[in-house]
């Protein structure tokens, strides 16, 4: 899987690949902060919604800004783990409910 953000972005400055799961993006690309914004994060990378979605589910910013602000450490992430086995046969513009963390 990719984890440099430039090689997301195609030649015409439109980004291609998501950065969590790596699949070709679809019609809806939405911008993620990895470091958070409000721990002083300022990147942003492209993601399906869907994985957008999943990552603020599974985890808080304190997690993200302390253990996984990186794409390798965010993909090992247990929760995110199972998810990116699930997702990665789908169509790039697929959608399913993203069910909260109990």
């Amino acid at each position: 899987m990719r984890t440099d953000p430039s090689a997301l972005i195609a030649s015409d400055d439109r980004p291609h690949r998501c950065w969590l799961c790596d699949r070709p993006l679809g019609r809806r690309v939405e911008w993620h902060h990895p470091l958070p914004k409000s721990r002083g994060g300022r990147q942003v990378v492209p993601l399906h919604p869907i994985c957008h979605r999943t990552i603020h589910t599974m985890l808080s910013n304190a997690e993200m800004a302390r253990a996984y602000a990186d794409a390798p450490a965010l993909r090992a992430q247990p929760a995110i783990a199972r998810f990116l086995a699930w997702i990665v046969d789908k169509p790039a513009d697929f959608h399913a409910p993203t069910r909260r963390r109990r």
